[in-house]
């Protein structure tokens, strides 16, 4: 049997102006639309839109109440950050609700850390925006800390930024969530993610991008004893444009900002998009997290879920 697996990454922000529960009403219809080849839904994290295009008034929600719906929508699904950024909640806080989700999903929880990024976003919000090797320190504080909290009971951590003391996370999660970091860096992001994660994500590039990627967090795991078989490998697709007539293929593209903002893009037929994808399996990718061009109608992740994973698995 197969190990690969599918998910949706879940649109926080409509793209056709939807506002309210109508848009609430499509993520429902849509993602019951794909349909149970997809068995996982991953939220991103943030609170203003982040492509250049969307008005800035636009509708969008919330990264873990997001999550928790979901959880309570979907118990088919296990439920993803795709990825929260360390700088917007306490370390202690994002360890307590992760527990108590899992504890309440049953153990579908797939917690996804990053360092952040998005500076327009933490001052509008009232957040400090440190340079980078300081988030990236305190992505290393807040990962022991939630494992701590996780895994002792009472906990204490005493770090440069953040600090805990006989703190209680009970219920403890049962089993532990998977991290999952998502990172590019190589010097240092990487190597959190052969210390500390137990899934590695990459947020879209080429084959050769993510080639080099996994070398180099192989060389991370081997200096630091870390069994690199052991890290599930995911790649995050944020435009799959896929149609039985490659033209259409196209003109989703097209219509889609998704495919040209900077991001992976798979454009084509089924058989097309199934080769694209085998060369991220032969690296070893076994969890593909996609956004289709075509949303919120259900055709494009329809017919990936008939034509295009059925292929991946049968030669997985």
């Amino acid at each position: 049997m197969s190990d690969l697996m599918f998910g949706l990454r879940v649109n926080d922000f409509p793209v056709d102006g939807t506002r309210g529960r109508a848009f609430v009403d499509q993520l429902l219809n849509y993602i019951a639309s794909a349909g149970p080849a997809y068995t996982s839904l991953f939220v991103s994290d943030h609170f203003v839109p982040w492509a250049q295009w969307q008005p800035s008034d636009t509708d969008l929600h919330e990264c873990w109440t997001t999550m928790s719906f979901l959880a309570a929508t979907f118990p088919d699904k296990q439920i993803g950050s795709i990825v929260m950024a360390v700088g917007y909640r306490s370390p202690a806080l994002v360890a307590k609700m992760a527990a108590t989700l899992q504890v309440l999903s049953g153990g579908r929880l797939i917690l996804g850390l990053g360092a952040g990024w998005k500076e327009d976003e933490y001052l509008a919000y009232g957040y400090e925006f440190p340079r980078a090797a300081i988030r990236i320190a305190q992505l290393e504080e807040a990962l022991q800390i939630i494992r701590r909290l996780w895994t002792q009971s009472p906990a204490t951590f005493e770090g440069r930024y953040y600090r805990v003391r006989n703190a209680y996370c009970e219920p403890r999660p049962e089993p532990i969530p998977p991290i999952l970091i998502g990172a590019a860096g190589e010097r240092r992001m990487l190597r959190l993610v052969a210390q500390y994660a137990d899934w590695y994500n990459l947020p879209g590039g080429d084959v050769a991008r993510y080639a080099r990627k996994l070398e180099v967090l192989r060389q991370h795991c081997a200096e630091v004893g870390r069994d690199y078989e052991s890290i599930i490998k995911s790649y995050l697709v944020e435009c799959v444009a896929v149609a039985q007539d490659p033209a259409e293929a196209r003109r989703w593209a097209e219509k889609s900002p998704f495919c040209y903002h900077g991001g992976a893009a798979l454009v084509g037929t089924p058989e097309e998009v199934t080769e694209q994808l085998r060369a991220f399996v032969r690296l070893g990718v076994r969890h593909f997290l996609l956004r289709f061009a075509d949303f919120p109608h259900p055709e494009g992740a329809q017919l990936f879920a008939r034509e295009v994973i059925p292929r991946l698995v049968d030669k997985a």
